[in-house]
């Protein structure tokens, strides 16, 4: 199991829906082919409003023109994180643009179980909101066997909930692949 977890921070507000994290009018591309799906990278947050994207400052763009993935591999959200509508191209969107966790307050329960289920990324839960002691662009180190999160810049440190048993679900690539290489299956 990865035991941590160090990018650059990208925050979010309060209810990011799955619209926001994937505009309906980009779930065209196919996931399977490789040059179509690094749009779903390219296009990742590109419904949030101005004003929530990288908080506090605002209107931080998460990918830079012409590019498909972005420099921030950890998103630090508020509550309710991926509510809205069950599209599993929500998580998926994420990962394509080098997403590697999500810490959130809370989830919508099918965007979490998706992360999960697809093997798309880690959904950790923070101990306390942390959307306003965290700046988009801190680095940051996600510490899964100490529960922490410590940013680097500043030495701050935060706790989060237990992950449990999903690590090695997300680590396989999904529920099916886990279950296939633990002989469930």
């Amino acid at each position: 199991m990865n035991k941590k977890i160090i990018g650059k921070a990208y925050i979010l507000g309060d209810n990011i829906d799955t619209d926001q994290i994937i505009p309906a009018e980009h779930l065209v591309y196919s996931m399977s082919d490789t040059e179509e799906s690094k749009l779903y990278g390219k296009f990742a947050l590109s419904s949030v409003p101005p004003k929530q994207a990288g908080l506090p400052n605002g209107n931080i763009p998460f990918i830079e023109d012409g590019k498909f993935d972005s420099e921030f591999s950890i998103i630090i959200g508020g509550s309710n994180f991926g509510c809205g509508s069950s599209r599993e191209h929500a998580p998926y969107a994420l990962q394509k643009a080098g997403v590697k966790a999500i810490v959130a307050e809370s989830y919508a329960r099918i965007f979490y179980r998706n992360s999960v289920d697809g093997g798309y990324l880690v959904p950790i839960e923070s101990a306390e909101r942390l959307i306003d002691k965290i700046k988009t662009g801190d680095n940051i180190e996600i510490d899964f066997e100490n529960h922490t999160i410590k940013n680097l810049d500043n030495e701050d440190d935060f706790k989060i909930l237990p992950v449990g048993d999903l690590m090695p679900i997300v680590e396989a690539g999904g529920l099916f692949e886990y279950a296939r290489k633990s002989g469930m299956i």
